[in-house]
């Protein structure tokens, strides 16, 4: 902060909005490395797997998707996402 700025509010704005950034920024490359990791399993010479299961995959994923918008465009409960094959 620069001298003379005043934070806006308790915690500041501005030290809100820099940790909203930081963690947002290394917890989205974490997803995105998570589902190149999951593409992966697409290696049907190390895998059998079949259309359904990966519809399985991706409907999974968009359904937390979902609910990750939700969750951040209101008030919106938590909701876990469930996964089998």
């Amino acid at each position: 902060m620069v001298r003379g700025d005043k934070p806006e509010g308790p915690v500041g704005t501005r030290d809100k909005r820099a940790k909203f950034v930081s963690l947002a920024e290394s917890r989205t490359a974490a997803a995105i490395k998570a589902i190149r990791v999951i593409a992966k399993l697409g290696n049907q010479s190390h895998y059998d797997f079949t259309e359904s299961d990966v519809k399985k995959i991706a409907a999974a994923l968009n359904k937390e998707v979902d609910a990750m918008k939700a969750r951040m465009m209101s008030s919106g409960g938590k909701e876990t996402v469930e996964f089998k094959l």
